[in-house]
């Protein structure tokens, strides 16, 4: 069939949800080592649940006392405004974190929103399939939550990898979390002016403010990568909020660390597939800034009937491959052309 193209979206917001989509993974560990089981539970309270993963992307775990790795986890940013209820938004940052069987250490890979790949049905839309780029599974599969299991379908399909949980972030809580940590420590690799302040970024590491985190992380067109380097500077953002944590004195501040958490829970929808907030943060408990990897998907641009794509190259299906046999480590020692660095 021919490609079905949903609206374009009025702007995009997903930048404003980016300083919460390693949460799940990155400001857990915090909550174990400073908060106990108090902050835990007063964090599992505020986050939001619902069932993001599709059937076919969930991993099948039986019941277990320990959570064991390796780990994946799908994380979602969207355009979606908080408390839409229409299919106009579109997922522009995915990100698989893949964590070892070590536990010690995060695997940060980026998708691009532009990847072309073939999107299953969706019975519960009236979606009949088609091929087209990644972003366009969660409005074909109505945003919110059907959105997301569409698209962690797609994911699977894909990549052949099974998740064991997803976090979607709306973008409500942004500019009071970065407040709450004081800013965020950017190193800014080369100068950039934004298309849409004219404000100019210098080379060299400087705090930002919230506003201008978000609009340094929506820069793309004035980039040599172009959108490349934008999933490069949005890791760089992940491992900035995480290393804020534990350098800022948020680790050793438990009421600074229970009003961050909360700001975050109230952002964000969360699939942890049952396992207790508390179970999942002394698991990771052990990972810090030193330890997150960001890698992209081997990928690049073309034109194809007209339309600019993403398109896998052939060293894809080999990351695909490392992520379901926990070899990333290797793959990405053998594939340093993929490997961002942060």
């Amino acid at each position: 069939m021919g490609e079905q193209r949903p609206r374009r979206p009025r702007s995009p917001r997903w930048a404003k949800a980016l300083i919460a989509l390693g949460v799940v993974i990155l400001l857990s560990a915090s909550t174990a080592l400073v908060g106990g089981q108090f902050l835990a539970a007063r964090y599992s309270d505020s986050l939001q649940r619902s069932t993001l993963l599709g059937p076919e992307s969930r991993r099948d775990a039986p019941e277990r006392k320990a959570l064991k790795g390796p780990l994946n986890y799908l994380l979602v940013g969207t355009d979606e405004r908080s408390g839409s209820k229409g299919p106009g938004g579109r997922s522009d940052t995915i990100i698989m974190v893949h964590i070892p069987a070590s536990l010690d250490r995060a695997y940060l890979i980026s998708v691009p929103r532009d990847l072309r790949v073939k999107i299953p049905p969706f019975p519960p839309t009236g979606f009949t399939g088609d091929t087209s780029k990644i972003n366009a599974a969660f409005p074909y599969g109505g945003g919110g939550t059907g959105g997301v299991q569409l698209l962690s379908e797609t994911l699977t399909r894909l990549t052949g990898v099974t998740f064991d949980g997803a976090a979607v972030i709306d973008f409500s809580g942004f500019n009071r979390i970065v407040t709450e940590l004081g800013g965020v420590r950017i190193c800014v690799d080369k100068r950039v002016r934004s298309v849409h302040t004219g404000h100019v970024f210098e080379a060299g590491c400087q705090n930002l403010t919230a506003a201008e985190a978000l609009d340094y992380l929506r820069q793309r067109k004035t980039l040599p990568g172009g959108d490349f380097d934008r999933q490069r500077h949005q890791q760089q953002f992940l491992r900035a909020i995480f290393s804020s944590v534990f350098s800022g004195g948020l680790a050793t501040n438990p009421l600074k660390l229970d009003r961050v958490l909360r700001a975050i829970g109230s952002s964000m929808t969360v699939d942890l597939g049952g396992v207790p907030v508390d179970q999942l943060a002394y698991t990771l408990r052990n990972i810090r800034s030193d330890d997150l990897t960001g890698v992209r998907v081997p990928a690049g641009a073309r034109q194809i009937g007209g339309t600019s794509y993403v398109v896998a190259t052939a060293d894809a299906p080999g990351l695909y491959r490392a992520i379901r046999t926990d070899t990333v480590a290797t793959w990405v020692r053998t594939h340093p052309a993929w490997v961002n660095a942060l």
